[in-house]
């Protein structure tokens, strides 16, 4: 197959990507809809072999734009969330580890965490300093039995 051919079925089949719908097309509707176009056969094992690495290369480049376009979101939400805690399965915890269970208001918090290898429910006012939330003085721990917590998930 001589260049000009394969630029001519390369433009056509990457015309055919742009305008299709690639949750539904596959390789072998673009195929046939270029060959419809062109008004050649490109079933011929050569040809096929060249429409399957101009389809499997624009995939590759529409995945890294993909991946480079989530990237910059992902950092974000990151420092997002270095900035407010961590937040895994819609739980949300502080940096210390402890979980946060109400908020009860933007100095205070109550809060489920391990100490001493005892579970202990705090409730305490914090204050920021260098962008992270620290624990007052001002505040209790209350240690109790495992019993008493069993409607909290932990």
């Amino acid at each position: 197959m001589d260049t000009e051919t394969r630029n001519i079925i390369e433009e056509t089949v990457l015309e055919i990507l742009k305008n299709s719908n690639m949750d539904e097309t596959t390789e072998y509707k673009i195929r046939k809809s270029a060959s419809e176009k062109l008004q050649m056969d490109l079933s011929e094992p050569t040809r096929k072999k060249f429409v399957r690495q101009v389809v499997e290369s624009y995939l590759r480049e529409q995945q890294a734009k993909a991946e480079e376009e989530q990237q910059p979101e992902e950092e974000e939400e990151e420092e997002e969330e270095e900035d407010n805690g961590r937040k895994t399965g819609g739980r949300e915890y502080d940096d210390e580890g402890g979980l946060i269970i109400c908020r009860l208001s933007d100095k205070r918090r109550v809060t489920l965490s391990e100490f001493r290898g005892k579970t202990l429910v705090s409730i305490r006012e914090y204050y920021k300093r260098d962008g992270k939330e620290l624990p007052s003085a001002k505040g209790l721990g209350l240690m109790g039995n495992a019993n008493s917590l069993d409607g909290l998930d932990l």
